[in-house]
């Protein structure tokens, strides 16, 4: 068979590599005239990491990535710890692989690098998709058009192919933004940071990771505000950051005032949806179910998309296409809806105020962390996403 996939960020080119896999022909069609990706810092779960290795690209990531021993959870005014949790060795073992800490950048360059240069279209811009009963295809700019018996949409956030298929429906702004900087690793050495750092305050989170095998430190300050842009370009204020988090402890501080370049964006989400699917075309990753990254698991659903959406397509036929998309949508759209949820709930708990609440909430974080090796989000990496047949 042959598939369209629009978009050649991470869940589309894991899209495209799940497909070729899966026997099928792809065009993967991206607007930017080159593999670019901005931002810095992802998490990738076992959930996500056991899908790389099936496509045969987990010893590649690894390698480019930070392997954190844990994660610990703190108090936003005297760094004082809540709870810690296991990640590293006991993780891998748990689960069957590995938790990893990798720059945008790697990982998009590890999955691009996996695709037939033949089939990457750059520097094309889809302005329209359309289907019959037997095909589908999209329309570009430059007034080609470009047949598949599938399209995939894989076109972020701000997908217009989610408006084409399902009418007018914008990004939603989460009350939420955050400031990004990376730091190398020799100007941080002094503050003893706990190696992935959640710092817990009013109306305000912080997070830090290594990436890079440690070369660099990954931030990421969150806070709560009216209105923010969403742009992985736009540069804070000199300063700016440090008033925000003004009064956190010293660490915090001392990171945030050693980051060169701080980068400031809104966060947006997509909401939920009851279908993916129309025809022969299909919705996948953030186009599908964008959400705040406070679960760390936004590129680990899309490529969680991606290996189901391959799995249902494996032995399909052209005339199987509209049946297959509907087992992937219902194999994917209920646990992607589930961790949306989950994510901006954990943000909710997170930016609780001083006072009973938030210490309550610490009480809960210690106790179950008495009772737990892994995080609550772990729930979700132990189950193999194929292990459900694609049949059902």
């Amino acid at each position: 068979m042959r598939a369209v996939v629009v978009g050649a960020g991470i869940g589309g080119l894991a899209a495209a590599l799940s497909l070729r896999h899966a026997g099928h022909e792809v065009t993967l069609v991206e607007q930017t005239p080159r593999f670019t990706e901005l931002g810095a810092g992802i998490q990738l779960a076992p959930n996500a990491t056991r899908e790389l290795r099936r496509l045969g690209l987990l010893d590649a990531v690894a390698a480019q990535s930070a392997h954190p021993a844990g994660a610990s959870f703190r108090t936003w005014s005297d760094g004082a710890e809540i709870c810690r949790y296991a990640l590293g060795r006991e993780v891998e073992e748990e689960f069957g692989a590995p938790y990893l800490q990798v720059h945008r950048a790697d990982l998009r360059d590890a999955l691009a690098a996996a695709v037939p240069p033949e089939w990457v279209r750059l520097n094309t811009l889809v302005v329209g998709i359309d289907q019959d009963e037997t095909s589908a295809w999209v329309r570009t700019a430059d007034g080609e058009r470009l047949l598949g018996d599938l399209v995939v949409a894989a076109d972020g956030i701000r997908s217009a192919a989610r408006q084409w298929l399902f009418g007018a429906d914008e990004a939603v702004f989460s009350g939420t933004a955050a400031y990004r900087a990376l730091l190398p690793a020799g100007e941080v050495a002094d503050l003893g940071l706990p190696d992935t750092g959640i710092w817990l305050g009013p109306g305000r989170h912080f997070v830090h990771y290594w990436l890079r095998r440690g070369e660099l430190l990954n931030v990421v300050a969150v806070f709560g505000t009216e209105a923010a842009q969403e742009s992985w370009t736009a540069q804070a204020e000199p300063g700016e950051q440090l008033r925000e988090f003004e009064g956190w402890d010293a660490r915090v501080l001392s990171v945030l005032e050693r980051a060169g370049r701080v980068f400031r964006y809104g966060i947006h989400t997509r909401a939920p949806l009851t279908r993916w699917r129309v025809g022969r075309v299909t919705l996948l990753g953030d186009s599908a179910h964008a959400m705040v990254p406070f679960q760390a698991q936004g590129a680990a659903q899309a490529i969680l998309d991606a290996a189901v959406l391959g799995d249902c397509l494996a032995d399909a036929t052209p005339d199987d296409v509209p049946a297959a998309l509907d087992r992937y949508e219902r194999r994917r759209l209920p646990h992607a809806t589930n961790m949306q949820a989950r994510s901006a709930q954990a943000g909710a708990e997170f930016h609780l105020p001083d006072g009973p609440e938030a210490r309550q909430r610490n009480a809960r974080m210690a106790a179950y962390a008495a009772e737990h090796r892994f995080m609550p989000v772990a729930t979700a990496w132990g189950a193999d996403v194929l292990d459900e047949p694609a049949g059902s």
